[in-house]
C-alpha cells in the first residue's frame, strides 16, 4: 500500500509537500505513510486518493488494502503457545497508552475486574483441543494489570449484561466474591459500571465483547481469537453502540446494589 501511494503521487507529478498541502496533512506524515513507517487510517488514504484524483477502480483497490491493513487478527491458540501472560502484558501496555477505556461485556466480566479465583477459572483450558497454558503466570499478570484502576488520569467504563454477572463460570463462593468485588470497584472515582438487566427492552443485540481505547481502536473478542479494528468508522460505530447499550443500564449505586444482591444470592446457593 505504501509503495502504491508513493507511485501514484509520483505519477501525478506532485511533491510530498504539495500532496500534504492538498490533504491538509503534514509532509512528515505523508513521508511516513509512503515509507511504511506509519499506518494510515482508511480516511487518510481516502483523502490522499482524492487529492491525487486517481480512477475509481484504483481507489477501490487501494482502499481495500487500507481496510485489510487496519484489521489485525490473532488466535487464542497463538497466545497460548507464546504464553497468555504475554497477552496480559500487551493489554497492560494498551491500557497505559489510553485515557478512556470502554468495555462492553455481554458474556463475562473483563480481567480488570476479576478476583484471583475467577481469573484462574476463565484462563484455564475449556474444551478439547485447547492448548496447554501457564495459568498461574497468566493469572498473576492479570492481577498486576489491575493496578491501573487506581490511576486517576484514566477513566474506565464497564458495561455488562445481567447474564455476564450471573453466568456460573466458577463455584458459588467465587461467584459471590466476584460480584462483591465488582461492587467495590464501582466505588472508585474513575470507574463507571453499568449492568443491563434482563427485563430491559433494548433495540440492539449484544453480539460480542468489545473494548474501545479512546477513539483510536477497538478490540473485538471471538471464540477463536481477537480482532483489532483501527478504521475510525469502525471505532465510531462501536462507541455509538456502547452509548446505546449504556442508556439501558443500571448505573452508580443501583449497579452496586444489583451486584451486592447477586453476591448474596450466590452465597445462598450450593455447588
Amino acid at each position: 500500500m505504501a509503495e502504491a501511494l508513493r507511485g501514484l503521487r509520483i505519477a501525478a507529478g506532485l511533491s510530498g509537500e504539495r500532496l500534504a498541502f492538498r490533504c491538509n496533512m503534514s509532509q512528515t506524515k505523508i513521508s511516513r505513510i509512503e515509507t511504511g513507517r506509519a499506518l494510515p487510517t482508511v480516511i487518510d488514504v481516502e483523502r490522499i486518493l482524492k487529492a491525487l484524483a486517481v480512477p475509481r477502480e484504483v481507489v477501490d483497490e487501494i482502499l481495500g488494502l487500507a481496510r485489510r491493513a487496519n484489521v489485525d487478527y490473532a488466535s487464542w491458540r497463538t497466545y497460548a503457545r507464546i504464553g497468555l501472560y504475554r497477552k496480559q502484558a500487551e493489554l497492560k501496555s494498551l491500557d497505559w497508552s489510553s485515557h478512556v477505556m470502554r468495555h462492553f461485556l455481554p458474556a463475562v466480566p473483563t480481567g480488570l475486574l476479576h478476583v484471583r479465583e475467577y481469573a484462574a477459572e476463565t484462563l484455564a483450558p475449556t474444551v478439547v483441543g485447547d492448548p496447554a497454558r501457564d495459568v498461574t503466570r497468566a493469572v498473576q499478570a492479570r492481577m498486576d494489570r489491575q493496578a491501573i484502576l487506581d490511576d486517576p488520569a484514566r477513566s474506565f467504563w464497564f458495561l455488562m449484561t445481567e447474564q455476564a454477572v450471573r453466568w456460573r463460570r466458577a463455584s458459588v463462593k467465587t461467584m459471590a466474591a466476584q460480584c462483591a468485588h465488582m461492587a467495590e470497584v464501582n466505588g472508585k472515582p474513575n470507574v463507571s459500571l453499568g449492568i443491563i438487566p434482563q427485563t430491559a427492552q433494548v433495540p440492539a443485540t449484544p453480539m460480542n465483547i468489545f473494548v474501545t481505547y479512546d477513539d483510536r481502536l477497538v478490540t473485538v473478542e471471538l471464540f477463536s481469537g481477537e480482532v483489532v479494528l483501527r478504521d475510525p468508522r469502525d471505532v465510531t460505530q462501536h462507541l455509538n453502540l456502547f452509548d446505546l447499550f449504556w442508556s439501558y443500564a443500571l448505573k452508580g449505586e443501583d449497579a452496586s446494589v444489583f451486584l451486592e444482591d447477586a453476591a448474596a444470592e450466590f452465597m445462598r446457593q450450593r455447588d
